[in-house]
């Protein structure tokens, strides 16, 4: 047995000294692995940490007395593998741009009397109506939003424009 299976084997057994030792001895090795590799090296560190972090999720599967090097390689291959897929995805989808996009507009300002009178429903019957007229989703789009039946939003927005016909008609005849 070499000093590496020993530290891993102890390290399984809970010995925080064989998991520093571990980490110390082999840290080196597998830098270099991930750097040969092909990983940039402003990456490495954060490879090597995720190396670390999948053999302490991994460390109940070491077989006592199996070659320790083959084991912490095999993860370390597939940290690195996982680490490239996500440097090509993240390439393949974001770019650095000279230009930032122009601010946003400012949303136009709202109707004290409108909030008010939206207030007046109930919030499952105000978020209905917001989707429906506000965002323009159809009636099957806002059920599945909502976790609702086609039924049950026809109902609310049903019920909705009943109740803002009968506010806007008290508001009507106030002087």
């Amino acid at each position: 047995m070499t000093p590496l299976e020993d530290l891993l084997e102890r390290y399984q057994r809970g010995d925080a000294e064989a998991a520093r030792a571990l980490v110390t001895a082999f840290s080196p090795a597998l830098a270099r692995f991930c750097r040969l590799a092909g990983t940039p090296p402003d990456q490495v560190d954060d490879v090597l940490q995720e190396i670390w972090l999948r053999v302490h999720q991994a460390r109940h599967t070491y077989l006592k007395g199996a070659p320790a090097s083959p084991w912490l390689y095999g993860i370390a291959r597939h940290v690195r593998v996982d680490a490239y897929r996500k440097r090509r995805r993240v390439a393949g989808r974001e770019f650095a741009t000279d230009l930032l996009p122009e601010r946003a507009a400012a949303p136009p300002a709202r109707d004290s009397k409108f909030d008010e009178i939206l207030s007046a429903l109930p919030e499952s019957q105000r978020e209905v109506l917001v989707m429906l007229k506000g965002m323009g989703m159809s009636l099957e789009e806002v059920a599945r939003a909502t976790g609702t039946t086609v039924g049950a939003v026809k109902q609310k927005a049903h019920r909705a424009y009943e109740r803002l016909r009968s506010v806007l008609s008290v508001l009507n005849e106030l002087p």
